[in-house]
């Protein structure tokens, strides 16, 4: 099978570019090769390569800065994935996407289902909601897997910033009113090439690759307590005082849901799929850290 990895910098894309060869031949594109502003250059990438499914990592992630960027963060997150869906259906290509629990405003009280409504709060989130309407209006066979707080140690995640900022304070202050799933972008890869191993030994591929589905770690956490945990792992003796803060008190342009938990029953029950809760990944993840400098870019890659 020829498939096309579009972002493959990203924390998802570089580890989907390590996995995805066990499905098939796979071109993995970042930035340099393929700009996800310009819907031309998108098509004729798609039409040279002909891929049989098509995975896009890319996305604008700069949730602040798409405050000051709509039109970019629009042009990454909403129209390109559209453009790829198009020509995914003219080749009769799968394709898969990536979206974000800031589809939701947060105000449920209780973990998100597929088919609640979304309302997202930032330009982020509603770009994000274009790109998957897009891809439903484009007609082509799309598993799109939203993710929550998406970590690795490649690039500049929270648990990078606590790392960093623990190093440089001695007191730390993190809101402890925004609520989501910690999630290891290991096991996002991971899911993904499952999924697909079984859309594909299912036959009627790709018509049966197709869906949304809430893909996150089982637990839930506060920025606070994921900045607690991370702190476990901190080399320096004492390591700095957590201070629990609201998010009043640090204003940001982008307003972030209070509480954004994803149920990911569906993708357990459609795949077989349950990630560990977050609190195992993140200790196996830190027992051997060596954090790099972080790769600081607006766009990034979920």
């Amino acid at each position: 099978m020829r498939i096309l990895l579009v972002g493959k910098h990203g924390q998802v894309g570089w580890e989907l570019a390590r996995r995805l060869p066990i499905l098939g031949e796979v071109t993995a594109l970042g930035r340099e090769e393929l700009d996800l502003t310009d819907p031309n250059q998108i098509r004729d990438t798609v039409r040279e390569i002909e891929p049989e499914l098509v995975v896009n990592a890319g996305a604008y992630t700069a949730v602040d800065q798409a405050e000051r960027e709509p039109g970019l963060a629009r042009a990454v997150n909403g129209v390109a994935p559209g453009v790829l869906g198009e020509e995914a259906a003219r080749l009769g290509a799968a394709l898969v996407h990536y979206s974000t629990d800031y589809l939701f405003d947060g105000e449920k009280g209780e973990p998100y289902v597929e088919d609640d409504p979304p309302n997202p709060l930032s330009t982020y989130g509603a770009t994000k909601l274009e790109g998957e309407q897009a891809i439903q209006a484009a007609g082509a066979a799309a598993l799109v897997l939203r993710l929550s707080w998406v970590y690795g140690l490649r690039r500049d995640s929270f648990v990078a910033k606590v790392f960093r900022w623990a190093a440089a304070h001695p007191e730390l202050r993190i809101v402890e009113d925004q609520v989501s799933k910690p999630t290891w972008c290991v096991r996002v890869a991971e899911a993904t090439v499952e999924i697909l191993r079984q859309c594909v030994e299912g036959g009627d591929f790709p018509a049966n690759c197709s869906g949304v589905y809430h893909l996150a770690s089982q637990g839930e956490a506060s920025r606070y307590e994921w900045a607690r945990a991370i702190l476990h792992h901190v080399a320096q003796d004492p390591p700095p005082k957590l201070i629990p803060a609201k998010s009043v008190d640090f204003p940001t342009p982008a307003v972030r849901p209070r509480y954004s938990v994803l149920d990911c029953t569906k993708v357990e029950e459609g795949f077989g799929i349950r990630l560990p809760d977050w609190r195992y990944d993140l200790s196996f993840v830190l027992m051997a850290q060596n954090l790099p400098e972080p790769e600081v870019s607006a766009l990034a890659t979920d």
